[in-house]
């Protein structure tokens, strides 16, 4: 059988994780992590393009990964129109929408970007996007919000979600759509999704707003305090926006973005840190518990992913 090389580029807000594979084995897997004053240099997401391609380049360079003989590269997907799950070939239309940023900033647009770049580069190399963040299942009575002016909207880790659930699955010997599962994907941001035989037919919108807090995102917040904020004059949109996702949850509450410093610290005795994590630990808890509702009680399986799903105290805070 002839070797089929893939390199997957997964750009998250808060790391760059790239794989390659030989067929379906993989053979080299890094995870580059990027702090948020190196990050906060770059005004917009888009302008992170060369610094994260150099250093993905940088990488399998040191690695003596022979880029040459990439067949394939596939990148995490971004924030475009929403699609059913899948595998797509990157456009032109495609990257005009992620340049512009047609549905909002989030790094994943940057995955589709840089896959083209490297694949037009190499000599028999094509660029893919596989499930992006916009992957849209959800069930028309979940789309409704206490007002008309607002409709609930999907945008959650599809990719890592549906994965993980495909293995579980297999680990069980039997196929994902026969299974009810809930996930919850714990990163720089968070998103808590339930999967109904192969559908996820519920999830929290881990971008704008919803959900648990995180690393840089400050999930739900009190609606009317919001409102009152953003006509106080002391704001404007855009640093509102930024206090929603990149300068809300951890950061905000701790100056640190990195969940692993966040986690040392609260080991060490830091009673305020141990607070901050408790509380993020409670509220993913409690939205793994309003999925087991979505769920109607019929669970086959509770799976914690992402790289805060590392860290044991948080574990066992939500068991």
């Amino acid at each position: 059988m002839e070797d089929f090389k893939i390199l997957a580029i997964n750009p998250g807000s808060t790391s760059t994780k790239i794989a390659v594979y030989r067929n379906a084995k993989s053979v080299f897997l890094k995870t580059i992590r990027h702090h948020n004053d190196e990050l906060c240099r770059y005004p917009r997401i888009a302008d992170q393009f060369e610094f994260r391609k150099e250093i993905i380049l940088k990488e399998l360079c040191e690695a003596e990964i022979n880029i040459n003989r990439i067949s394939a590269v596939v990148g995490r997907g971004g924030l475009i129109k929403p699609i059913e799950s899948g595998v797509y070939s990157v456009n032109e239309r495609m990257k005009e929408d992620l340049r512009n940023s047609i549905r909002g900033e989030h790094a994943s647009n940057l995955g589709a970007l840089i896959a083209d770049d490297i694949a037009r580069s190499l000599p028999n190399a094509k660029a893919f996007i596989a499930d992006p963040v916009v992957v849209d299942e959800m069930q028309d009575v979940a789309r409704i919000s206490g007002h008309p002016k607002f409709e609930r909207v999907s945008i959650f880790h599809a990719l890592n979600q549906k994965a993980i659930s495909r293995q579980y699955a297999k680990s069980l010997d039997k196929k994902y759509e026969e299974l009810n599962l809930i996930v919850a994907h714990l990163g720089g941001g968070i998103s808590v999704g339930a999967h109904s035989m192969g559908k996820v037919i519920d999830v929290n919108n881990a971008l704008d707003g919803e959900g648990p807090f995180s690393p840089e995102r400050s999930g739900t917040v009190p609606a009317g305090q919001l409102a009152q904020l953003c006509f106080s004059g002391e704001v404007t949109l855009d640093e509102v926006m930024k206090m929603l996702n990149g300068q809300g949850g951890l950061v905000a509450h701790t100056g640190t973005n990195d969940a692993y410093e966040i986690e040392m610290k609260a080991k060490a005795g830091d009673k305020k840190i141990q607070q901050i994590q408790d509380a993020m630990s409670y509220n993913i808890a409690k939205h793994i518990g309003q999925m087991a509702v979505v769920l109607k009680g019929m669970v086959d399986g509770i799976i914690l992913t992402g790289g805060i799903a590392h860290n044991p105290y948080l574990v066992d805070y939500i068991k």
